[in-house]
């Protein structure tokens, strides 16, 4: 079978950057620590905007914010968030930016306290991905409803349900792939 007539997700189309992320990334379970907050923090960028959006700009935005080095991010100031802004290889919003920054002090906040991210989040599963139905799609569910207040309580923003439950699935808390897809039983 060639790659181009795998079955796969219908979200995918034919774009080959997005092909590429399906069958590569999304769903598979992540466990980096450093990843899990690159991945959240580039879904709250895309609030508003499409995921392809997003991977086009992602090694522009890995290059504006320091390969999203989370002590580097953490100590940026005024001068890096105008740098930022006016930056074209990545998605100009102030509040965006300055959300990604908080986001890096707490994820630093946290793991200085000896609370690793991917333990942290990976609890909300009891450590193993959900598989989903295969049918049904989701744009939020209880769980990231839950995930989403606690990311809050923290202080972390662009974390509502909608965007946690896409990043549960980037990251693989879910095995969101559809029945027929290819990936399902491989991710």
């Amino acid at each position: 079978m060639r790659d181009a007539d795998r079955p796969r997700c219908v979200w995918v189309g034919t774009d080959p950057l997005y092909r590429a992320y399906h069958d590569a990334e999304w769903g598979v379970p992540e466990r980096d620590s450093r990843m899990l907050w690159e991945t959240l923090m580039l879904e709250g960028f895309q609030a508003g905007l499409s995921w392809i959006t997003i991977l086009r700009k992602r090694e522009g935005f890995r290059a504006a914010f320091a390969q999203f080095d989370p002590d580097k991010v953490a100590a940026f100031d005024a001068a890096d968030i105008e740098r930022l802004m006016a930056d074209p290889g990545i998605v100009r919003a102030r509040a965006k930016i300055e959300a990604t920054i908080r986001g890096a002090q707490i994820f630093c906040e946290m793991r200085d306290r000896g609370e690793a991210f991917s333990d942290y989040i990976w609890s909300f599963v009891g450590g193993a991905s959900i598989r989903g139905d295969g049918v049904t799609v989701h744009a939020q569910t209880p769980l990231s409803a839950e995930i989403s207040k606690d990311l809050k309580k923290r202080g972390f923003k662009f974390v509502g349900p909608t965007i946690v439950y896409a990043w549960m699935q980037a990251v693989g808390l879910v095995n969101d792939h559809a029945a027929h897809c290819f990936r399902r039983d491989a991710a």
